[in-house]
């Protein structure tokens, strides 16, 4: 059949993320490539119970089509939370609830940019922005960061040299580096943001999941022009199959977000809204952060100790304090998808960096997940990967 698809949906590219991520499902593989919460995470009996009092309620509004902005009490919720855990100043006004972050991706990417126009992102970005901005045909600028977060005479140059449209970064344990910006870099790069009147989205996934230190502000807290939108989930801290997410900015990027939220799936889904509003009045949420922080903290420490212990010298690695992930650097000649296949072989698997860059090159990366596996298989797969690593160094 002659069937003409889309320009955009031509203009994507097949990733072998997805090849990857099907190897690493054979039997016995160790697989550090995923971004998954732990499902032992998830409050199930918890939520059973939270959506028993839904149901015994009012049952036909939660199963019924909602408002696009979300369900008001939850929008409520999310702004008190926000302002005690990173400093804002929200209401519900400032929240729309959306269908995961990644929707809020789609939904910010929409709303400021059209087809050529250029986003600044970090080098190295999230891969699911960059297969989300995709869609909108954008082009893009990196701009590299040092462990405080990006470079901010870099910043300033990319500002200065281009007509940006939007600003996206990843200021708290970012994916993939695990890297958090200190409180001086947010306050310096809101500084030139401001300058420049340049939108910004702050994805914050994983802010909560902080294992040492204590929790820093939002780029918000440092904004005077109303230009940050601040992206959350309730995917990690709660369970991702309901799918609920949220951007926290302005009323009047509010007000143009609910419109293509209107467009785009006239509301997230209202039962999953109210299972999680009546999750949060009924439980004890910071306790149940605290035991996922214990969860994955030692998780966390079980590799970083693997890694110190097994890795040769010549391969670096960031240490993140909190999130899901760590970032390790080969030598220049070793590339990352080499060593993979190898890995793989050997039942143990890893995503290469090279798909967190919208550049080419960048070969010689790799990030660890630590999330999903406990202590004994994390220390059982990073020895596997440092054999591999030992191997090709000494050729």
């Amino acid at each position: 059949m002659a069937i003409r698809f889309s320009d955009a949906v031509n203009a994507i590219k097949h990733s072998d993320t997805g090849d990857i991520l099907k190897l690493i499902a054979q039997p016995d593989m160790i697989s550090f490539a995923g971004g998954l919460p732990a499902e032992e995470s998830f409050p199930a009996e918890e939520i059973r119970k939270a959506a028993e009092v839904v149901l015994d309620g009012d049952a036909g509004k939660a199963l019924q089509y909602g408002p696009s902005l979300g369900y008001e009490p939850l929008r409520e919720s999310i702004a008190k939370r926000m302002n005690r855990i990173v400093k804002t100043n929200f209401t519900k006004d400032n929240i729309l609830v959306t269908c995961g972050s990644q929707q809020g991706l789609d939904m910010l990417c929409r709303l400021f940019c059209n087809k050529g126009d250029t986003v600044l992102v970090e080098k190295p970005s999230y891969l699911g922005a960059i297969t989300a901005f995709n869609l909108s045909g954008v082009n893009y600028v990196e701009i590299p960061g040092d462990g405080k977060g990006m470079i901010i005479s870099e910043l300033r140059k990319a500002l200065e040299t281009h007509t940006v449209r939007l600003i996206y970064v990843v200021t708290d344990f970012q994916n993939p580096t695990g890297i958090t910006w200190s409180r001086e870099r947010r306050q310096e790069f809101m500084d030139v943001v401001d300058e420049f009147e340049v939108p910004v989205i702050e994805d914050n996934p994983y802010g909560e999941l902080r294992y040492e230190g204590e929790y820093l502000p939002s780029l918000n807290t440092f904004d005077t022009k109303g230009l940050v939108c601040s992206l959350g989930t309730f995917s990690k801290t709660f369970a991702p199959g309901f799918r609920l997410g949220w951007i926290a900015a302005n009323p009047l990027f509010i007000e143009k977000c609910d419109l293509l939220k209107q467009n785009m799936d006239l509301s997230t889904a209202p039962f999953s809204q109210r299972i999680c509003e009546a999750w949060l009045q009924n439980f004890d949420f910071d306790a149940h952060v605290q035991k996922i922080i214990k969860l994955y903290k030692s998780r966390r420490d079980a590799m970083l100790q693997a890694i110190d212990e097994f890795f040769p010298k010549e391969v670096s690695h960031t240490y993140p304090e909190g999130g899901l992930f760590i970032w390790c650097t080969l030598p220049e000649h070793l590339k990352s998808r080499d060593i993979l296949k190898q890995c793989i072989e050997r039942k143990v698997a890893f995503v290469p960096g090279e798909a967190f860059f919208t550049s080419e090159g960048n070969t010689n990366f790799f990030r660890l997940n630590y999330s999903c596996n406990d202590e004994a298989t994390i220390r059982d797969g990073i020895k596997r990967i440092a054999d591999v690593l030992k191997a090709n160094l000494n050729k």
